[in-house]
């Protein structure tokens, strides 16, 4: 088989392809969704703060109900979870069609009430929605398939935010509400397209604490999987630096708000780039000594970003904090497929999401407060230290992780 074949291995299997068309879709539309309320919740309360009342909003039913939504993934169809979960999150953006249609006579509680809703769907769709690929393509083919995964994820998340912002200004939020609906109608005609597929779960009679705490112990016990979610839990948790870009763009780099988008965009156009090239050359051979690199490969980029005072070198580390992110990811996501029995991937996929959820609400919050206490550069300097100083933590003591190869 050529390279040009082998980058396009997975895209032979059709129930992946429209599994991919799938998240692509939904994930427009969740972003779509998260600026249309983002920018109406700010236009009715000219307050900071209830912005990031939307993250927590959305984080706490998210959060809660993952554990219970790997169990679920486990017990049933996935194919059907991930069709209820879409039709609770398009139930959750009709509904907010339907009350901003007359906009003079809208409250924030509704508003909160949707966002709320779609983090419920959020916590049963984001393990299911990880556990299910698995089963669309052969082991043999994992690390294409977590590559497209990752870059059309990618793909979408920069395109979603573009023509959420495009069609509020231009058509309002009524209509750009039901541009949100057509999206997540077409996913879930995606889902329905999709051939069934069970899994065979051996302990019929366990209950549902007894799974959701096997289900953890599993993650826990393999030093695979713990490593490589750990690795990318502090990466993001010490490591990044989104939350704090608008301070750089205004205060640092003196760009403003133009600036700030293409700063916003650098790092997924990174990761785009490099899911290309890994769909060439797939990171199997030493997989776990290119993750531990890319990780401290991130937070090298951390570091040069918080000294730069040019607004091109920011951009170009932004750009290389993506393309390391994305070989962590695709190894991580080719580990927890690889190394996690059929009838564990929901749970054990809920502890990666509930792992990635919080690292990312938590890290914001973290730059934030560090900035607060420490000032704007040194906060960053010291995230990207300690990202450098995990990655030396576990080189030391995940002995395993450096014997890695993926199939």
């Amino acid at each position: 088989m050529t390279k040009t074949k082998n980058a396009f291995v997975a895209w032979k299997h059709k129930d992946y392809r429209l599994f991919l068309i799938a998240k692509v879709c939904l994930t427009i539309a969740i972003q779509m969704q998260s600026i249309i309320l983002s920018w109406l919740i700010y236009e009715m309360t000219k307050d900071p703060l209830s912005l990031g009342i939307i993250g927590l909003i959305e984080a706490i039913p998210a959060l809660s109900v993952a554990l219970f939504g790997g169990h679920l993934a486990d017990r049933l169809s996935r194919r059907k979870l991930l069709i209820w979960s879409s039709a609770i999150t398009l139930s959750a953006s009709a509904f907010l069609a339907i009350y901003v249609y007359d906009f003079g006579k809208i409250s924030t509680w509704p508003i909160y009430l949707t966002i709320f809703l779609i983090g419920l769907a959020r916590g049963f769709h984001a393990p299911t929605q990880a556990a299910f690929w698995g089963q669309l393509v052969p082991k043999e083919h994992y690390v294409n398939a977590s590559t497209w995964n990752s870059s059309l994820w990618q793909v979408a998340a920069v395109i979603g935010p573009a023509m959420g912002g495009f069609f509020y200004g231009w058509i309002g939020v009524f209509y750009s509400s039901l541009v949100v609906c057509a999206f997540i109608i077409a996913t879930m005609i995606c889902y329905l397209l999709i051939k069934d597929r069970y899994v065979d779960y051996h302990n019929k009679t366990e209950s549902v604490l007894q799974s959701l705490k096997t289900g953890v112990n599993f993650v826990f016990k393999n030093q695979f999987i713990i490593s490589a979610i750990s690795l990318d839990l502090f990466a993001v948790l010490f490591g990044g630096a989104v939350a704090l870009l608008p301070v750089f763009a205004d205060q640092v780099l003196h760009v403003g708000a133009e600036g700030l988008g293409l700063l916003r965009a650098a790092p997924a156009v990174g990761s785009v780039v490099m899911a290309i090239y890994l769909a060439f050359h797939p990171p199997r051979k030493d997989a776990g000594y290119k993750m531990l690199a890319s990780v401290a490969g991130f937070g090298l980029c951390m570091i040069g970003f918080a000294l730069s005072s040019s607004f091109i070198l920011s951009l170009l580390l932004l750009f290389m904090s993506g393309v390391f992110d994305n070989v962590s990811v695709v190894i991580r996501s080719t580990v927890i497929q690889s190394f996690t029995p059929d009838e564990m991937k929901g749970r054990v996929s809920a502890v990666n999401s509930i792992f990635v959820g919080s690292s990312n609400e938590l890290g914001a919050f973290e730059s934030g407060v560090m900035a607060k206490l420490m000032g704007l550069i040194p906060s960053v300097l010291f995230g990207g230290g300690m990202t450098l100083l995990v990655v030396i933590i576990t080189f030391l003591k995940a002995k395993k992780l450096k014997e890695l190869n993926l199939p």
